[in-house]
């Protein structure tokens, strides 16, 4: 497990993250919510000192043990499921910034689980993610996410419980005496790729390894972000492109767990920017229930690459915050069916209204599933001259 100096570390890397991850400076009386698995109590609690040191009001939840989420989707009738508590969207009008300590007692547990159900109550909380994604947009809001350490994640990564401990501290710099200088020194570097990423004028890219052959067309007024704060640990680079111009086969040789289900070596291909066909060698009906969950859940909404001169993590850990950031030996290349993300907008995102969304071909949907291919690859950026440039290769961009 995390010892105290780790945990206090830890704390200082997250406020370091929603501080990151917001455009505007935070003033004294934000508001900060903090949600917690009880895994995640110790770091809860140090978070909750720091944050009224700040002059910050903390504010903490506890989420839903297994036996209550599992009851949840069992008992709930459509307008339980459907149910917002009063004041909810009035709390998220003046939320500030959001921090996720996650640390499930188990990934199973939902397996049984009608994932229709599932999907209606996702979709229902869409407006309020909606609510914090304007504020984002705005200055106003800035988030962030981690990982504690549990015996269920251990379990089904196949480490100990101290070994899976010891990955999370590895990736986050936890036993480095300034974990924070650490992070803002990867912040710098991955600054310089991003500016190298941006300045291309790009018509279209395509991602070659032994079971992928896709090309992403970008889109209008796109830029790569990524590494800015939101995810502890975060080492991927990413745009959300125009979905309306993806074609080819996406495969997805790293497994998946979501919403209880194990899912592993999916299999999508693309034509028109739709998937057409979908299939996986484990959770082939789940991974079709989800993609058929709403108009956008079988679209693209993220495209991204992590360089393994920046990732430690080299072990798959039952969890898609570590997983989507796996260096090992080749890197890796991940896509999100579903929802996109407005701040790769290169503009204003100010501007942004549901319209101009849609007319520059930001997919909008309830669903955001990552799904991450780790087999040695080529990433090739075609360039409106007509000039073919490779940006990623060996696991590593190639500026």
């Amino acid at each position: 497990m995390l010892d105290d100096q780790q945990l206090d570390r830890y704390a200082d890397v997250l406020l370091w993250g929603i501080r990151t991850a917001r455009t505007r400076k935070y003033n004294k009386n934000d508001i900060v919510l903090i949600q917690y698995d009880l895994s995640a109590l110790g770091l809860c609690e140090r978070l909750f000192e720091k944050i009224l040191d700040a002059g910050m009001h903390p504010v903490q939840r506890i989420n839903a043990g297994k036996r209550m989420e599992k009851s949840f989707y069992e008992h709930a009738s459509a307008r339980q499921l459907e149910f917002h508590p009063p004041g909810q969207k009035e709390f998220y009008h003046h939320l500030n910034a959001s921090i996720h300590l996650l640390g499930p007692e188990s990934i199973t547990h939902l397996a049984d689980v009608d994932p229709k159900k599932i999907a209606r109550a996702l979709i229902s909380r869409k407006p309020l993610r909606d609510i914090l994604t304007r504020r984002e947009e705005e200055g106003l809001y800035g988030w962030t996410l981690c990982m504690s350490p549990t015996g269920e994640l251990a379990r089904h990564a196949r480490m100990s419980l101290n070994e899976y401990a010891g990955q999370i501290a590895r990736a986050c710099f936890l036993d480095s005496e300034d974990p924070v200088a650490q992070w803002k020194e990867i912040h710098k570097n991955a600054g310089a790729i991003k500016k190298w990423l941006n300045r291309m004028k790009v018509q279209s890219y395509r991602v070659e390894s032994k079971s992928t052959d896709l090309v992403i067309t970008p889109g209008e007024k796109r830029r790569w972000i990524g590494i800015s704060g939101h995810n502890i640990p975060s080492f991927e680079l990413f745009m959300s492109p125009d979905w309306r111009g993806t074609e080819g086969i996406y495969f997805a040789d790293q497994p998946s767990f979501r919403n209880g289900n194990y899912v592993e070596k999916v299999r999508l291909e693309f034509k028109k920017g739709a998937v057409v066909s979908a299939e996986a060698q484990t959770g082939g009906n789940f991974l079709k229930t989800q993609l058929a969950m709403d108009k956008g859940a079988n679209k693209l909404g993220e495209f991204s690459l992590t360089d393994i001169r920046f990732s430690k993590i080299d072990r798959f850990m039952a969890n898609t915050l570590y997983d989507e950031n796996f260096g090992g030996a080749h890197g890796n290349c991940h896509v999100a069916v579903g929802a996109s993300y407005s701040d790769t907008y290169d503009g204003n995102p100010k501007e942004l209204t549901p319209e101009t969304k849609k007319a520059l071909g930001f997919n909008d949907s309830a669903l955001h599933w990552d799904l991450v291919n780790t087999e040695p690859k080529r990433v090739s950026a075609r360039l409106v001259s007509g000039r073919t440039v490779v940006i990623y290769e060996n696991g590593k961009f190639a500026c």
